[in-house]
């Protein structure tokens, strides 16, 4: 597969505060979409960070989702113990409340995305600097309306 287009939507300034530069959306072979990829700047340069989202359990007592780190169920009000999450999501990193949604399977393709991402942004982060600019990161899907 070959990435057709790279979307990228600048965001905050460069105030120190937030490592997080822009977001990120790409197109394969113009048939598939895989947005929300954030581009954070590190102390080794730029990393790419795959669409990801929190980890989730059932209550014990309502079985509603809750998040993990949460202490109560935010559907029926009762406490959860960590015990309880513990014993729920065993196997999983402790510490890990993140899941990646999708993500590149092998080194080669990482480095493609990484690649082509980190140069999409360099050049909106040159058009940003022109007069008039303006963003087309939320006109991707507007001939689709």
């Amino acid at each position: 597969m070959k990435i057709t287009d790279v979307r990228i939507k600048l965001v905050g300034g460069d105030s120190g505060r937030s490592r997080l530069r822009a977001f990120c959306t790409l197109i394969f072979d113009n048939a598939f979409v895989v947005t929300d990829l954030k581009i954070l700047e590190g102390d080794q340069g730029y990393f790419v960070a795959m669409p990801s989202r929190k980890i989730t359990f059932h209550c014990p007592y309502c079985r509603h989702k809750v998040i993990v780190g949460s202490n109560y169920c935010s559907s029926c009000g009762e406490s959860v113990s960590n015990a309880e999450v513990a014993r729920m999501l065993a196997g999983l990193n402790p510490s890990k409340q993140f899941v990646d949604i999708v993500h590149p399977i092998n080194t080669a393709s990482r480095e493609y995305i990484h690649n082509a991402v980190v140069e999409a942004y360099r050049r909106e982060l040159e058009r940003a600097a022109l007069p008039g600019y303006v963003s087309n990161y939320d006109d991707m899907f507007a001939a689709d309306l």
